[in-house]
């Protein structure tokens, strides 16, 4: 899977990444799949506000509070298969550190894109964005997220126990860090 192509997400293809993010968040805690956002199984969507937010985040300059950035892949009949995003850290003094956020469509998962999409992202954070390093929140009960982050060069840095209670669960949270290699 890692052959697909890996683009910037430009602002008119906007519409088409929310249908897929909401297809993709209708997987949140089904079946076999781990809740992989802090989410009730029947309110699995993306809200509204934080769409704009999203948004407001993509056209925000690298130099400015709130700035983000997001890469998807294509499959061949150009549906997107997976997306990579990175935004600013939300504290004042952390503007060396970015957080990263990203998901694989069902039928691209286990097939190596999610481990294509991280290190596209480490890259531009490293070469274009001067980053040293990129953290994650991810639930603690979704082991393959984790596994995939581990084997990318992530460590725990924390877990907060019992942090969300949602469909009858407690769910803790993991923190994770990579260190960048800076190119300087």
């Amino acid at each position: 899977m890692s052959h697909l192509p890996i683009d910037l997400l430009e602002p008119a293809d906007f519409d088409d990444f929310l249908r897929y993010l909401n297809d993709h968040l209708s997987d949140n805690g089904r079946g076999d799949t781990a809740y992989f956002q802090p989410l009730p199984r029947d309110d699995s969507r993306f809200p509204a506000d934080k769409a704009d937010a999203f948004q407001a985040g993509m056209r925000t300059p690298l130099d400015a509070p709130g700035w983000r950035r997001v890469w998807v892949a294509r499959a061949e009949d150009g549906r997107i298969a997976g997306h990579v995003d990175l935004r600013a850290h939300p504290e004042r003094h952390a503007t060396h550190r970015c957080l990263l956020g990203m998901g694989v469509d069902r039928a691209f998962r286990r097939l190596g894109l999610g481990g294509s999409l991280i290190e596209h992202a480490a890259h531009w954070a490293r070469a274009s964005a001067r980053l040293d390093w990129i953290d994650l929140q991810v639930l603690s009960v979704n082991a393959p997220a984790i596994a995939l982050y581990r084997r990318n060069g992530f460590e725990q840095t924390g877990e907060i126990p019992d942090l969300f209670r949602i469909d009858g669960q407690r769910l803790a949270y993991t923190s994770m860090s990579k260190r960048l290699d800076t190119v300087k």
